[in-house]
């Protein structure tokens, strides 16, 4: 079966907090048969940061970006049988949403929302926003996360079926290593800066910093050269797919902040709780609904409310905790949240609607 997928990169993490879910979900569904193009802009650098090469489990086309080069990339996809948009590609996004909408009935249109409480957000703020026409012309919307919460609001607004296919774990690319100095710490946190993010960094990471001043923490993730921080917090920049294993298996603990969107509507495990996992780092995390679904609070994770609970948790664990509650968190997700779960839920999905139709 032949799938077309505009995104925003699979070859590339630079400002692309999805690359690590494109990569999971699209290598397990190749596995399960499906042929795959992946079609990425040639936009924000990140071409000239890409971290894999041109994987042998999907074909990367990269186009022009331009008018041009989109029109040339969605002539070379006329005979996928699935044709899926993801959002926040970056460039041109509300064309490919119009054009694949539109696609030939003959293929399964699918709008696959990566970030979702931001594309809800988005049309409540407009009532002329185009996509409100758009939801119910796609046979089905999938969601990176958000629960009934955002499912229900898909529906509310029309969508066929809505269905969140939440992160998971790719165990070939995240897994134990040896430690490296680097990342050497008793509490590390990475991320991209952004808006709706930067506050909560603020207060769950740099408070509980500025609380611990004898202890070690580290950051890493794009943007954050000019943020002010406390002496005891060392800045390490963009982290490279290739070095998330030893970024998470270094620290004591590892940190995981959900952007205040995502925690508004819960239910959204970021990649990063899952490569964490699967790296048998110990994480702490800020509280969300639906944390329970996915890891056990004390015993596979430690859930923080505020700065102050992230620095009680690093000033109470040793080695010997944090191993034992990384080991609980890696046999758990091994056993439930793996991409090879994730694919066979999406191909049951897709190959429903194709008997159905």
């Amino acid at each position: 079966m032949k799938m077309a997928f505009f995104g925003s990169s699979l070859v590339s993490s630079y400002w692309n907090g999805a690359a690590t879910y494109y990569r999971g979900m699209i290598r397990y569904l190749h596995a399960r048969g499906y042929d795959v193009t992946f079609y990425e802009p040639d936009a924000y650098e990140r071409q000239a940061h890409r971290d894999i090469a041109d994987p042998p489990w999907a074909r990367v086309v990269v186009y022009q970006n331009s008018q041009q080069g989109l029109a040339q990339a969605v002539d070379a996809a006329a005979d996928a049988d699935v044709v899926v948009k993801a959002s926040g590609v970056g460039v041109f996004d509300r064309e490919l949403e119009e054009v694949v909408a539109s696609w030939d009935s003959r293929a399964l249109r699918v709008f696959w929302d990566v970030d979702a409480p931001a594309t809800l957000d988005r049309l409540d703020a407009d009532p002329d926003d185009p996509f409100h026409a758009l939801v119910p012309k796609y046979d089905l919307v999938l969601t990176y996360g958000g629960g009934d919460p955002v499912r229900l609001a898909y529906e509310a607004r029309g969508a066929r079926t809505c269905v969140p296919v939440y992160n998971a774990l790719d165990p070939e690319t995240h897994h134990p290593v040896s430690p490296e100095q680097r990342f050497a710490c008793d509490l590390a946190f990475l991320g991209n800066r952004l808006p709706d993010r930067e506050s909560r960094v603020e207060a769950f990471f740099l408070g509980a910093a500025a609380q611990l001043p004898d202890r070690r923490f580290v950051i890493g993730g794009s943007g954050w050269h000019d943020k002010p921080m406390p002496s005891n917090v060392r800045y390490v920049g963009h982290v490279y797919t290739a070095d998330h294993n030893a970024f998470n298996c270094t620290p004591t603990a590892v940190l995981n902040i959900s952007r205040d969107s995502m925690a508004r509507y819960g239910f959204s495990p970021a990649t990063r709780v899952f490569e964490a996992a699967g790296a048998g780092a110990c994480l702490i995390t800020d509280a969300w609904d639906g944390l329970d679904h996915f890891l056990e609070d004390g015993r596979e994770v430690l859930v923080a409310r505020d700065g102050t609970e992230v620095a009680a948790h690093v000033a109470s664990l040793d080695a010997a905790r944090a191993r034992a509650i990384g080991d609980a968190a890696r046999r758990r997700v091994l056993a439930s949240h793996t991409y090879a779960h994730r694919a066979a839920q999406v191909a049951a999905l897709l190959e429903g609607r194709m008997v159905s139709a």
